[in-house]
């Protein structure tokens, strides 16, 4: 280590560090004095008595969900990463799973704990809600970070007689790398809190969100702010090992020259017939696994009453006898969820663009609203909520801080590392001419990253669903969450797939938006509109 080290760390961290403790410190005054809905925000000090009286109970909970959370973001992230490689080898591929992967993410975990804890055993559905979760951002930046190569750099490869498995380990593993491992930090707190939402349901005997279901009733919030920051901390140990492992592999990796849009992802323009065939391949696709999973769930014993096919699914709203009040529920429910939804999005990648932005032209307060941002996203949401009622009370507002809760934190990630990968020169060039900040990211800085803008409203729209699907259950009980929570306490099994499909269908609706808006905006960039 070199003499100028000590200086260095203490220019770079010692403003973060003292942000910290200036957050603590106002968090201490607040609780101290119930300045936050009446004492429902109690003080770090509270919060660590609590915690250390309850010392014995937290060792078994936190090896539940850290082993489950750890197995799925193994898993998820296996199949992720061999999926992204295939579509970036194969492009049709893509297209043909784009209805399925979009309807994995998006499909409401709360509809899935039951129907997962009766068809699976032990913690195989923790392991699976995990990898579900995980699976999307990290199949996102694998794709994202391959299609970025310098095409220059694959003509050379070609050049020199290499084919296309050589520009993906030469090229294209090393030039991504930054950018997955940008999907692995979005992917670890992502492992936790979908590990967390399956124990609210599966009656698991050890796990933090067990713990934490046990302790609501006893009206306690300094143990219920103990069990979510200890998931906060689970969350934050992993996302800071892939950050590390970034910044130890990957710090140097990004070239200078790398392409503005799309890239080498432009494609060629392909018969209207091969278009079409895709599309409809790619619609009938999740519907085909649908009806295969029931069929082996069958096999496996699972009543057809619990597991639902798609013709159970339309009989329950077109034709049973009860189909027209059925029907008229859900399309109540979705109207007062969609609006909400959407608005939850906006505000939560414009929350994620301003937090990017302050990281990026001031990396010590970014820094020191880091740890907050990774409680938002892994504090359980069945904690937060109460708090979140109490401050804003039960209704709209709700939903939305909630759903801006969950949809910032991988837009926000997203979006930091696309800034991130401006090179320095142009920053010098810029600031060379007589641009400021302002200019820097006007010009330069928002236009280069613009496909991991894109790719941050992509990974944000499903997630706007889920958002505002768990606030309703939690807090306002209104539309497709609280529908959904009142099927499952009658064990109404036709009502939770239906809000189960509708919310699949809201989440791709609102991703396909996305896909167009992306579409739109690389295109302008590749054609070199975007100075």
């Amino acid at each position: 280590m070199s003499g100028t080290a000590p200086g260095r760390w203490r220019h770079d961290r010692l403003p973060t560090l003292l942000g910290l403790l200036l957050l603590l410190a106002a968090w201490e005054l607040a609780g101290r004095g119930a300045w936050v809905a009446g004492g429902a925000l109690p003080a770090p000090s509270q919060i660590g008595v609590q915690a250390w009286a309850d010392r014995a109970d937290y060792p078994a909970h936190l090896l539940g969900t850290l082993r489950t959370a750890a197995l799925g973001f193994v898993i998820g992230n296996a199949v992720a990463i061999a999926f992204g490689l295939l579509f970036v080898m194969w492009r049709p591929a893509e297209r043909l799973m784009a209805g399925v992967n979009v309807t994995v993410f998006a499909m409401p975990a709360i509809a899935l704990v039951p129907i997962l804890v009766i068809a699976l055993p032990g913690d195989a559905a923790r392991v699976v809600l995990a990898a579900v979760s995980v699976y999307y951002p990290t199949m996102v930046a694998v794709v994202l970070g391959l299609r970025q190569a310098d095409p220059r750099l694959c003509d050379l490869v070609r050049t020199y007689g290499g084919g296309e498995w050589t520009i993906l380990w030469r090229v294209r593993l090393r030039g991504g790398l930054p950018t997955l491992l940008s999907g692995l930090r979005v992917a670890a707190p992502a492992a936790v809190l979908g590990s967390l939402l399956a124990e609210f349901g599966s009656g698991a005997s050890a796990g933090l969100g067990t713990y934490l279901i046990g302790s609501l009733g006893r009206a306690d919030p300094a143990r219920l702010w103990g069990i979510g920051l200890a998931a906060t901390a689970i969350s934050a140990l992993a996302y800071g090992a892939v950050s590390l492992a970034a910044t130890r592999f990957a710090g140097d990796t990004v070239s200078a020259s790398t392409p503005l849009g799309l890239g080498d992802g432009a494609t060629a323009r392909e018969p209207r017939g091969r278009r079409v065939t895709i599309a409809v391949a790619a619609a009938a696709l999740p519907l085909a696994l649908w009806w295969a999973c029931t069929v082996a769930f069958e096999a496996m014993g699972v009543s057809e009453v619990v597991f639902r096919t798609p013709a159970g699914v339309l009989e329950h709203l077109l034709w049973a006898e009860e189909a027209g009040e059925n029907m008229s529920r859900l399309v109540g429910a979705l109207v007062q969820t969609l609006p909400l939804a959407v608005l939850g999005l906006l505000a939560g990648l414009a929350f994620a663009l301003v937090l990017a932005i302050v990281a990026t032209v001031w990396p010590p307060l970014g820094a020191t609203l880091l740890p907050v941002s990774l409680v938002t996203q892994s504090m359980p949401l069945v904690a937060l909520t109460p708090l979140v009622v109490l401050v804003v009370g039960r209704d709209a507002a709700a939903i939305l801080a909630i759903t801006v809760s969950v949809t910032f934190f991988p837009a926000y990630v997203t979006i930091a590392q696309g800034l991130a990968l401006v090179p320095a020169s142009v920053r010098d060039l810029v600031r060379a001419y007589g641009g400021g900040p302002g200019a820097w990211l006007r010009r330069v800085a928002i236009p280069w990253s613009a496909p991991h803008l894109c790719a941050a409203m992509r990974l944000a729209a499903p997630r706007a669903v889920l958002g505002a699907m768990i606030a309703e259950w939690l807090a306002t009980g209104t539309g497709l969450g609280n529908l959904l929570n009142e099927a499952r306490g009658m064990l109404d099994y036709g009502t939770v797939w239906s809000v189960a499909v509708a919310s699949v269908l809201a989440a791709i609706g609102l991703h396909a938006l996305a896909a167009a808006i992306e579409r739109r905006v690389l295109a302008r960039f590749a054609s070199g509109g975007g100075g």
